[in-house]
């Protein structure tokens, strides 16, 4: 089996068939790593998700903040936004059949054989894989239960912004989602500033990319994660792979093989601007 990891499909079927089909990947004997959001902004989400899920048994995801999204919209917790490309997904009749395998997916994925993280944000600083894990299954827990309603209506927020772990309730979940799904920079307390979306140099005084944190405790770990377009899958470190190289916005889909650390890549005609 040869396993492969790809970062923020987003709607971008066309790329994402372009790069499976230059690795002749077989659902029936490779898997595919999927680093979040998967769906929306881009072109053909619908087609992207009807993939995604026919292969789900070929598949390792992890939800982004666009998946959870979507399933804030069809549980009747948010309003689609005019640059959302969801529309086709929730009339479609398999939509049931999507949103309850969305939901049974996790916030982070962590194989101890090849030794990889992922997660669609990253892993924050002040967290061991161990602990990124025990989180995650708080989450899974929720979205996995009848208190889906209740986290997904009040998922949205940027308080409180730094972990902390005798957090609770409503505060706990949407931190612990936050960090997962949402993350790029944060204070030398591991605190969240939500605004920044710019690259490495231009990091505002008193911040670090969450994976330049001096006190990051994951140091030694290959972690794989998107949601971070601007670094164009630049980190200047070889166990951080950033597989988020703006497919939606015109630039290209990436795709990693992970036991070599190959790219492959597919590029759109220009779409969107940032």
């Amino acid at each position: 089996m040869t396993q492969y990891a790809v970062g923020d499909i987003q709607g971008c079927y066309t790329e994402l068939m372009d790069c499976l089909n230059q690795v002749n990947f077989n659902p029936e004997q490779d898997c595919l790593w999927v680093a979040g959001d998967m769906v929306n902004r881009g072109p053909d989400s619908l087609a992207t998700l009807a993939f995604l899920y026919e292969n789900r048994n070929s598949l390792r995801c992890v939800l982004g903040n666009h998946d959870l999204h979507l399933l804030a919209i069809y549980f009747g917790h948010r309003q689609a936004k005019s640059s959302d490309t969801v529309d086709q997904i929730l009339s479609h009749p398999d939509c049931d059949h999507w949103m309850e395998w969305l939901r049974q997916q996790p916030l982070c994925q962590y194989d101890s054989h090849n030794q990889y993280f992922m997660s669609h944000a990253g892993l924050p600083p002040q967290w061991s894989i161990k602990q990124a894990l025990s989180y995650s299954e708080e989450i899974a827990s929720v979205l996995n239960s009848e208190a889906i309603d209740a986290f997904l209506a009040t998922m949205y927020g940027n308080t409180p912004s730094h972990w902390q772990t005798d957090l609770s309730g409503t505060d706990r979940l949407r931190c612990i989602t936050n960090y997962f799904t949402r993350m790029r920079i944060c204070d030398i307390k591991g605190g969240l500033e939500f605004d920044y979306k710019g690259g490495l140099a231009d990091i505002p005084a008193g911040y670090y990319a969450w994976f330049k944190h001096p006190h990051r405790q994951s140091i030694n770990d290959r972690i794989i994660f998107g949601h971070w377009a601007s670094l164009g899958g630049y980190t200047d470190n070889d166990t951080l792979f950033g597989l988020d190289t703006a497919c939606v916005w015109g630039q290209h889909l990436t795709l990693m093989q992970l036991d070599n650390q190959q790219y492959f890549t597919a590029s759109p005609a220009p779409r969107l601007s940032q």
